[in-house]
């Protein structure tokens, strides 16, 4: 008997390498290198079984059409706008997440709604039966919805071209399989290997299809770099197991802008679009509280509100400690030094605990106002008045710098009812009376933002 050959495969590039080392020689990333195993024999059968097609000629750029793409709208809103107006016909599109985040759920519930189109839900993680329970789950009936658990490349393409249908759903990437290669399923070259064929099925047939890929320990997609080149776009769904809101965040999308997101709420009945997400993240009692201010963030292109939360206690160790959930723990450091050195408060003897209400997490500059009211807010137990909402960055020398798409973050807060917001004054030029209904101030420094809220 032959002995196998083996070779080492970059899982973060997929290079291939002779020999196990530490560090991959192409793309520098460390202990990557995974073994495989090389049967010649199969892809020189596989390689033969190809039709060979004649090379494209070139063509000048001014010859070619401009044809604008056919799209599948969805009856969810929040997943047209993420994907930019609908499923592409042809597209190859990745759903990556956390287990148990609700991937499954999100695509079956889309392939529900979409009644009279022939759907075909290959699930390699779940049976029948399983699919069906979370189907009667969500209430909602597609005659035109296939299911079939299967991890063969092989026989989903057998059901596919027996069935023909409109849209193809695999969950997940990592489960498939081909024959052709001896390596176990989820390594480096069946998901590779996998994914090209599914793209190659989707630009041959203008079938639309969705790959739901798994998440690393470290919060990556699982499988080769390659796998995110290949597919048209790549989606993520983000929560908090302690909250039910989740977000679905665009990282790529050659049909589409990459600055857009959906928000959802878990229930039991699946998930809910939330239309006014800002109401989500605002708290509805009347009683104010120190330690609180609403600021107006953006997440891509929609304008939210959110309720930043702020704990400023006497220092209970030896080191001052800083916590921040929902913002980036080096942005505060830097925001409560500059409190210390420009504005004159002692934060060097202080527990300072920030929290973003709601469980999401923002990393906008438009933040820094706010979050650091809040502080002074706690630190001296004064309320801010919950008419009020902030909206500036804040520079190493106490300046507000001005930030971007302020109009719609004014017009956001004029909706849901606030009376004033405070930014930067560089930003007032042509804002005057395009807003009748919230009073927009605008300042230099944070002093002067200091003595108008807590005077």
């Amino acid at each position: 008997m032959s002995k196998l050959k083996t070779v080492f495969i970059c899982s973060s590039c997929g290079a291939n390498h002779g020999k196990w080392q530490g560090q991959c020689s192409v793309c520098g990333e460390w202990n990557t290198l995974t073994e495989e195993i090389v049967d010649k024999r199969a892809a020189t059968a596989s390689q033969s079984a190809m039709p060979v097609t004649p090379a494209s000629k070139p063509r000048p750029l001014v010859e070619i059409d401009s044809i604008e793409e056919k799209r599948i709208l969805v009856p969810d809103a929040e997943m047209n706008r993420v994907l930019g107006g609908g499923i592409v016909l042809g597209s190859i599109i990745l759903l990556g997440g956390e287990p148990g985040i609700g991937k499954s759920t999100l695509l079956l519930q889309v392939a529900l709604q979409l009644n009279g189109l022939k759907t075909l839900y290959v699930s390699g993680e779940e049976s029948e039966r399983q699919i069906k329970m979370r189907a009667d789950r969500i209430a909602s009936v597609n005659p035109d919805l296939y299911i079939v658990a299967e991890t063969s490349m092989e026989k989903i393409i057998h059901s596919f071209h027996e069935l023909k249908p409109e849209l193809l759903i695999i969950d997940s990437i990592q489960t498939v399989y081909t024959e052709e290669l001896d390596s176990a399923p989820g390594s480096v070259s069946q998901v590779r290997e996998c994914a090209s064929r599914f793209m190659r099925l989707a630009k041959q047939s203008q079938v639309p299809v969705f790959l739901v890929g798994h998440i690393t320990k470290e919060g990556h997609l699982a499988g080769p770099k390659v796998l995110e080149h290949t597919v048209d776009a790549v989606l993520t769904f983000e929560g908090d197991r302690h909250h039910n809101f989740r977000v679905v965040r665009t990282v790529k999308n050659r049909f589409g802008s990459t600055l857009e997101l959906g928000i959802y709420e878990m229930h039991s009945g699946g998930l809910r679009e939330v239309n006014n997400p800002s109401e989500i993240f605002l708290s509805t009692g009347d009683e104010e509280f120190s330690g609180v201010a609403i600021s107006a963030t953006m997440e891509g292109l929609r304008p939210l509100l959110i309720e930043t939360q702020a704990l400023v206690t006497p220092m209970a160790y030896g080191v001052a400690q800083r916590s921040a959930t929902g913002f980036d723990l080096r942005r505060l450091n830097m925001l409560l030094a500059v409190l210390e050195k420009r504005c004159g408060f002692k934060m060097g003897t202080k527990d300072v605990f920030i929290n973003m209400a709601g469980g999401i997490r923002v990393d906008d500059p438009a933040l820094d106002l706010g979050l650091i009211l809040a502080v002074i807010s706690s630190a001296h137990d004064l309320p801010i008045d919950k008419t009020r909402v902030f909206a500036a960055e804040v520079g190493l020398a106490g300046e507000l710098r001005a930030v971007q798409r302020i109009e719609q973050r004014i017009s956001e807060a004029e909706k849901l009812g606030f009376k004033e917001i405070y930014l930067s004054s560089r930003q007032l030029k042509g804002l005057e009376g395009k807003f009748k209904n919230i009073k927009i101030k605008g300042f230099s420094r944070l002093e002067e933002v200091f003595k108008e809220v807590f005077s």
